[in-house]
């Protein structure tokens, strides 16, 4: 028996998720039916409302309502220090922590061969710039995965930095190799910033 065309269209929309496979996406698409229509009305705009007004910042590339983002506009941040990272969800899970005051640049990726995606794929470009345009900038801390692919994409970060004189340091102790930022807790990332080392 075929499920009818609108819960089949949903249950397939659930499935284009990351994490959900088929049975999840059954269940999902059986609990939207059963909600009121008002609580639907909701997910919706809120679905809609996420694509309509988010953009990436113009600086940092973290995904914001307003341009630049509210950490750039932040007067009070360490302008001397930028965390590099992965994804704009790695920004949020570092700001938990509140040991971390300096300013983020969001790479969209990591250097993967296999996917295709090389440094003109990621927005490596975009950090260069913004150190060329910014002395006040004394050191880069790469907060990349600890996957192969992270590694291998900070260690061309660092290639890249270092001859321009800023200080390149990698988050270390507390990250254990094949993890990823955003599953750690905010002890773990407190010793991983404050044991980094540089490269």
């Amino acid at each position: 028996m075929q499920y009818p065309e609108p819960i089949a269209k949903l249950i397939d929309s659930f499935m284009r998720l990351p994490g959900i496979g088929h049975k999840t996406a059954i269940r999902l698409a059986y609990f939207v039916v059963d909600m009121n229509k008002d609580d639907v009305k909701k997910f919706s705009d809120a679905l809609d409302e996420t694509k309509d007004k988010l953009m990436y910042c113009s600086t940092c590339g973290n995904l914001t309502d307003e341009d630049p983002c509210v950490i750039c506009r932040d007067s009070t941040r360490d302008k001397s220090t930028v965390l590099v990272v992965e994804q704009p969800r790695d920004i949020m899970v570092m700001e938990k922590m509140k040991d971390y005051h300096g300013l983020y640049h969001v790479l969209n990726g990591v250097l993967s061969p296999i996917e295709g995606k090389g440094p003109d794929e990621l927005n490596i470009k975009q950090l260069i710039q913004r150190l060329q345009g910014d002395e006040g900038i004394k050191e880069i801390i790469i907060a990349t995965n600890a996957t192969p692919e992270g590694e291998a994409t900070a260690m061309y970060l660092s290639r890249l930095i270092k001859p321009a004189g800023i200080k390149v340091t990698r988050l270390a102790h507390g990250l254990s190799v094949g993890s990823d930022i955003e599953y750690a807790d905010e002890m773990t990332l407190s010793r991983a910033v404050s044991g980094r080392t540089e490269m």
